[in-house]
């Protein structure tokens, strides 16, 4: 199945130079814009598998539009590709529902492998970058919220949910636990939906919070 994009980046020969080599390499390009507004507005209309976002896009940002988009559109995955490495941009963009984050410096090949993987669901993020996010996740859990109880999750779920808090990918879980990588989709968006959570992003900080990054005695 093709993979289409939207590209969002306000320097119109790195956009355009983006669009070409994802659609040298199949992707279905279907459109690009050059600001956070009007990344919205595209959007609601093409409906792109994944947006690779740009953050500095002038009066509404990259990161407001990322939370306007995943938040009206959940089939759509929002990848940021950012000249910026700080730590801060990236929690940001994480918070406001992206499911993975790319500095501008990847090679072509790496940057296809992300967009195939964030359409497929798994949280991407250039190396170093991922321990990061996990880290403040775990940091963040040290100091438990009162609440509500967490919706019930079967064994199966849970034993998926444990290893999506270790940063394992959806095939990596499935090879581990002897099932099938549509089974592993299967107990993801379950739990997504009895979560209310919209990305493996949201799912990994949930399991962390609760502890369930950690071994088993």
């Amino acid at each position: 199945m093709t993979v289409s994009v939207m590209i969002v980046d306000d320097h119109p020969i790195w956009r355009d130079g983006v669009a070409r080599d994802l659609a040298e390499h199949g992707f279905d390009v279907r459109a690009t814009a050059a600001d956070g507004e009007a990344a919205l507005r595209i959007a609601r209309t093409v409906r792109p598998d994944v947006v690779l976002m740009d953050l500095n896009l002038g009066e509404t940002s990259g990161v407001v539009a990322a939370r306007s988009i995943t938040g009206e559109l959940p089939g759509t995955r929002v990848l940021v590709l950012s000249a910026s490495g700080d730590h801060s941009d990236v929690l940001e963009a994480v918070k406001a529902g992206a499911s993975g984050y790319l500095v501008k410096s990847a090679s072509v090949a790496e940057l296809v492998d992300a967009v195939h993987r964030t359409a497929g669901g798994d949280p991407v993020f250039t190396a170093g970058l991922a321990g990061m996010v996990l880290g403040e996740y775990r940091r963040m859990a040290d100091a438990p919220a009162d609440g509500d109880p967490p919706p019930r999750l079967t064994e199966r779920e849970t034993d998926v949910l444990r290893l999506v808090a270790k940063g394992l990918t959806a095939k990596q879980i499935a090879d581990r636990l002897v099932i099938s990588h549509r089974t592993v989709e299967n107990h993801v968006q379950s739990t997504l939906r009895k979560l209310q959570l919209h990305n493996r992003v949201e799912l990994a900080r949930y399991a962390i919070e609760h502890g369930l990054d950690r071994d088993e005695d």
